[in-house]
């Protein structure tokens, strides 16, 4: 069994995702997930902006970003975002522990902002999605922030003088 597959299905137990879900997904995950990049997170998604327009399953994993859209009517599926963290900007994402539910927002390499409500089960659950949000947003921003810095320099020592 490899990575992918021995991390996808805790994470999606973990949510609380149906396995007749989990199985309708998995080809589409399949194509866009290498075999040896680990899940982060497996969950249920809505788009705040189109509520009506169905529910999408959001797979994070350590290179890339993956959601897939169910239709509500025919229960058809459909690739609607898969990217890889890198090409991700402005990443951001807001707890909010009175309604159990985490706002994802991101843009994407074309320059389309896609947002997503996560809810969880309880309050509790809302700072354990924060968590590993952190993990797999937090140490990319963090390197391409010290990339980004300018470099700075010591001063030179000053001169240390001849001996007579």
């Amino acid at each position: 069994m490899d990575v992918f597959s021995r991390t996808f299905l805790p994470a999606a137990a973990e949510a609380g995702v149906a396995i007749p879900t989990v199985s309708r997904h998995m080809p589409i995950f399949r194509r866009c997930v290498e075999a040896d990049d680990a899940t982060v997170l497996v969950s249920r998604c809505l788009r705040p902006d189109r509520p009506m327009h169905g529910e999408f399953l959001l797979l994070l994993t350590y290179r890339r970003l993956v959601v897939t859209q169910e239709t509500r009517m025919l229960h058809r599926l459909r690739l609607h975002l898969n990217t890889e963290l890198r090409h991700l900007s402005n990443v951001t994402w807001n707890p909010d522990t009175r309604l159990s539910a985490v706002e994802l927002a991101a843009t994407a390499i074309d320059g389309v902002r896609e947002r997503f409500w996560i809810k969880t089960g309880h309050p509790k659950q809302v700072w354990h999605l924060d968590a590993l949000l952190s993990h797999a947003f937090r140490p990319r921003s963090m390197a391409q922030r010290v990339h980004e810095a300018p470099r700075v320099q010591a001063p030179m020592a000053p001169p240390v003088p001849a001996a007579a």
